[in-house]
């Protein structure tokens, strides 16, 4: 026997298992509000901007020079994460970090055909934020010109602390937003779920539905009083 379900066989379903369908999503928003709030540690963002220009006597735009400043972003990307970078950034502000954490903490972001990169650090306090991120930035100004044997670095923009600094991650609101229809759809899904499995017969659709045969006629529930 083919079961079939209509649109209104949907709005019926919805209709009958409404209050489950509200009370996991509630449950759900509830939950990932009180985890985004008080039980996830905020971390926040602090970022350094570096130009990659090579320094000349004469006042001339040379493009070729330009165009080996942006290829050359790439290769500082690296250098700015790797070991002789920052062991030194470690040693300096005596982080209870090891290299691979730090390097962890460490995001690079470069624009096309741009001379200049941004040194982004993600810590939970904010202060550590701005002061790794600074350090990190003067250290590989300083230790480029051996390493390479070139000086083309300069800081445009240091990291600074701003008054009331908000944190990048966790959004609360993202979060909740998400269980909400995570939420939503368990329960839609539950209440579907629910609704295959009960096998009840409550009213003359469902045994036309159940036997497949067609209503003859049914017989009138009378109360005593009448």
């Amino acid at each position: 026997m083919e079961e079939t379900i209509s649109i209104q066989d949907i709005f019926k379903t919805l209709k009958k298992r409404w209050k489950l369908i509200m009370l996991l999503t509630l449950i759900a928003g509830l939950i990932s509000g009180t985890i985004s709030y008080f039980l996830l540690t905020p971390v926040y963002e602090s970022s350094t901007q570096i130009l990659v220009n090579q320094k000349k006597s004469e006042n001339q735009l040379d493009s070729n020079q330009i165009q080996s400043n942006i290829d050359m972003i790439n290769t500082y990307s690296v250098i700015i994460k790797s070991p002789a970078i920052l062991e030194k950034v470690i040693d300096e502000l005596d982080l209870k970090l090891s290299v691979e954490q730090l390097s962890g903490k460490i995001t690079i972001n470069s624009q096309e055909n741009s001379q200049v990169f941004s040194l982004m650090v993600q810590d939970r306090n904010p202060m550590q934020a701005v002061e790794i991120a600074n350090t990190v930035s003067s250290t590989f100004q300083k230790e480029i010109k051996d390493i390479m044997n070139i000086d083309n670095v300069s800081i445009l923009a240091k990291a600074e602390i701003k008054e009331n600094p908000s944190p990048v991650k966790p959004n609360p609101l993202i979060n909740i937003a998400i269980a909400v229809i995570v939420g939503m759809m368990a329960g839609i899904g539950l209440a579907f779920l629910l609704e295959y499995m009960d096998n009840t017969i409550r009213d003359e659709r469902d045994i036309e539905t159940l036997l497949d045969l067609p209503l003859l006629g049914s017989i009138q529930k009378i109360s005593q009083d009448k």
